[in-house]
This record gives C-alpha cells, structure tokens and sequence, in this order.
C-alpha cells in the first residue's frame, strides 16, 4: 500500500492545527500558555489532545501500541476521517457490503462521495471478490462490520483477508460488536495488513454509549493522519476520565458480557416459540434479528407497551424483520410477556 498515493493532496500539504498542550509537554506548576480560567480545576484545563494516559490502559487490554490507536467521538469520527483523509469529493469511492451500519452512507453523502454497495447473499455473506469487482482505480477504501449490523453475524474472516490481500485502498473493519462474538479480533493481525484499519468502541460491551468514545486502530503512519485531521481536543476531560476509570474494571465488563450472551440464549429459545416469529437468524452480536408476519404490527404494539425495538423492514434484505436488542433479565421478561399477549 503506497499511503501518499491513497491520501488527498490537500491532506498531504496539511499543517495541522497547534495547540498549547501539543507545544508543551511534561510537568510544571504554573500553565500560563492556553488562556484558560485559571479556577475550576481540574475542568478549567483542556484535555490531553492525544489522550495518552487513556491509550496507555487501552493498549494494555488491546496489546495494540498507544501509537496505533486513534480516540475519537464514537466510531462515527474515524469513520467521518476515512473519508476526509482518502477521498476527494466528487471523484472518489468507496465500496460496503449492504445491508450495514448505515454511518458509512452518511459519512459517505456529508463528504460528497460515492458508495458502492454489494449486495450480501440470503445467508448474509459475501464473496471478497464481488467487492474486489466493484472497485475502480477510483476507489479509496472498503467497509466491512463485522459482526455485521443488521443482520448480527460475523462475516467470513477468510473473505476479509481476501480483500486486505488483494485492495491495494484502506480496508476498514468495524468490530463494534466483537466482544459478543465466538471468533477473536483482527487486531492480532494489524501488522500483516498495513492497509488494515479496525473499528472498536465503548458504547456496546463497555456500556458507556453515553460518554461517546469510539476507537481505531492501524499503522502509526495512518494514525498520524488521523491526528493530523482531528479537531485538537476532539476527546473531552469527562470522557477520558471515565473511560479510565471502567477500564480499571475489567471484570464487571466481562460479566456484563457474559449475563448479555446467557439472556440471548434464553430469549432466542423464547422467541422462535411463538407463531408469529418465522426466523430467529443467527447471532454473534448483542442483538438478534427476526423475521416476522407483520413486523410493522408488532413494532407498534410493542410501542405501545412502552418497549422499543428497531423496524428494520425497509433495509435491504430484512424485509418484515425486527431488530431487537438483548437487555436485561428484567427487560427481556417484559418484552417475551408483551409478545405473549399476541398469541
């Protein structure tokens, strides 16, 4: 992968923006540099700008160097930054797989450029070379999720590899929901792939969807893109404070994870016992997705019992589907008694 022939030339002749925290680092005792209020401490300061202390723990968990991972609000600013740094607007594309997180669209229309999208086959699965097919000499990167969303199953990693071999663009990986999937992570794998970029969060296992903290990890040299893009102090003092501070606490997560997974099992057996449920499709993420006679009914009564689930009808493939997410034992119990009322 040539990175100076991938990046947009206006990115290339960037001078990034230089803030009084990257200017100074180290310890002092009196910080007169950024004209901040000199009261309210320690929230009168501005945050680190590349977060280090929190890559620090974070590369701990992940063994991923601190210089291969980017911190950015929610997955949705790296995924804003491919575009940004890659794609010339109007000229441009990128390939997905479709049906899929639908940020990647967006992103794609903010930034004026084209997606390509494959269709996934009845099983949802795809072939790493009908995507390889849909590329041009135009096209900058790839999207894949992985487990996929809507349709919750992990993608073949033998296909994936295919597209890393044989793309000579960006291939970017979200693994938002890895942490509920049988297989491991490609994160192992970062230093076979110098076009590999893989997409992580804190809003799903982690349970901090509130503090929006998204992460990416790759080759230092396209982190370094990223940083150069960024707003300067992109992650807030809160933020990175909490995040440290459930980080710590290693074990409530995997116990989260854990309770998470038995009640998917639980409420899979629940679910495809009622008649109005014609598939429960196979999960490997913290949500299932199923098939319906009368999915749009059923929405809305379940609205009216005050339990919200996600019509996902009109997506490409999942005509009549529901998309509902694994909550708690107690919020499940709620929902299979709604449901039961129908019968």
């Amino acid at each position: 992968m040539n990175l100076e022939k991938l990046l947009r030339n206006n990115i290339k002749a960037l001078k990034p923006y230089s803030s009084a925290r990257d200017e100074f680092s180290g310890e002092a005792e009196v910080f007169l540099d950024a004209n901040e209020n000199p009261y309210n401490a320690p929230y009168n300061r501005y945050p680190d700008p590349l977060q280090w202390t929190l890559k620090a723990k974070i590369s701990e968990i992940k063994n991923v160097a601190p210089e291969k991972i980017f911190l950015g609000n929610g997955s949705d600013e790296p995924i804003d930054i491919v575009f940004r740094a890659f794609c010339e607007p109007g000229v441009d594309n990128v390939v997905s797989i479709n049906p899929t997180y639908g940020m990647y669209q967006v992103a794609a229309d903010i930034n004026n450029v084209e997606v390509r999208k494959v269709k996934l086959d009845r099983d949802y699965n795809f072939k790493a070379q009908d995507l390889l097919n849909a590329a041009n000499l135009y096209t900058k990167a790839i999207f894949i999720c992985s487990p996929n969303n809507p349709t919750a199953n992990l993608l073949d990693k033998t296909e994936i590899n295919k597209l890393l071999t044989g793309f000579d663009g960006i291939v970017v990986v979200d693994e938002a929901y890895i942490d509920f999937s049988p297989e491991s992570s490609l994160l192992p794998e970062l230093d076979k792939y110098p076009n590999l970029i893989v997409l992580q969060t804190f809003s799903k296992a982690w349970g901090m969807a509130g503090i929006r903290l998204g992460m990416a990890f790759s080759q230092s040299e396209i982190i370094r893109v990223f940083n150069k893009i960024k707003y300067p102090y992109n992650i807030n003092i809160l933020t990175q404070q909490k995040a440290l501070e459930l980080l710590n606490n290693l074990q409530e997560k995997e116990e989260w994870v854990k309770t998470i997974l038995d009640e998917r099992e639980k409420l899979i057996v629940e679910l495809t016992k009622f008649p109005f449920v014609q598939k429960v499709y196979p999960t490997d993420a913290n949500f299932v997705l199923l098939k319906m006679h009368d999915a749009r009914g059923i929405y809305e009564y379940l609205t009216e019992q005050k339990i919200i689930v996600r019509d996902r009808s009109k997506v490409t493939l999942c005509d009549d589907c529901l998309r509902i997410t694994i909550g708690s034992p107690e919020e499940n119990e709620k929902l299979r008694k709604a449901l039961k009322e129908l019968i």
